[in-house]
């Protein structure tokens, strides 16, 4: 096997396309609350990288690209199965997980604002004494995941931050201006909001 692919005895950073793709997928999963913080922060190699897989897997999700990133040194083929999980992630809200993580980066006044919901209703879902509605788990896994986008570039007051500063591309408004009332993660102003957070996962200048 060429060994400019095998990762058998590396360290993912030194493949940089694996590295970054593991960066990625870690930090998406720790938005959601999937992985805890000190194992997102842990310097990454194999080892940590299955270990996040395996998190992920327990939540029921890409349960079969897990086992089978378990068991491949192939770097082109773990940048594949990254991908799908990432896409797995995309499509996976988790409310139970993302409202403790969620409340805790964003604070729960400006998450509540957001979703547009009340604080009452926040703390009544955030606690699970109440199912969260479906309309509801899908504004906060779209939270979750321009959280996940932005944590490459900010720290939580950054993030914070980002989401009341005027911006640009958004016509001057801030992106929290395109997070008001009773949207979806379909509509066309949450759609430019997530794709000026994912810009900054190849441009830092966003």
């Amino acid at each position: 096997m060429n060994d400019t692919h095998d990762v058998s005895d590396r360290n993912p950073l030194e493949q940089p396309e694996l590295a970054r793709k593991a960066a990625v997928t870690t930090v998406r999963a720790s938005a959601m609350g999937l992985v805890p913080r000190e194992e997102a922060m842990a310097s990454q190699d194999l080892a940590s990288l299955r270990r996040v897989l395996a998190r992920i897997g327990e939540a029921g999700i890409g349960t079969a690209v897990v086992k089978e990133a378990a068991v491949t040194y192939e770097a082109d083929r773990l940048v594949a199965l990254l991908d799908e999980v990432d896409e797995a992630l995309a499509q996976s809200p988790v409310p139970a997980r993302e409202w403790p993580e969620l409340e805790r980066v964003l604070d729960p006044p400006l998450l509540a604002r957001l979703l547009g919901i009340s604080a009452s209703s926040l703390r009544r879902y955030g606690s699970g004494a109440r199912h969260t509605p479906d309309d509801v788990a899908a504004r906060l896994h779209f939270l979750a995941l321009v959280v996940g986008d932005l944590a490459g570039s900010y720290n939580e007051v950054g993030i914070r931050r980002w989401f009341e500063r005027p911006r640009s591309l958004l016509g001057g408004e801030p992106p929290a201006k395109w997070l008001e009332g009773d949207w979806d993660p379909d509509d066309e102003g949450p759609a430019r909001v997530r794709a000026l957070a994912a810009a900054l996962l190849s441009s830092p200048a966003t």
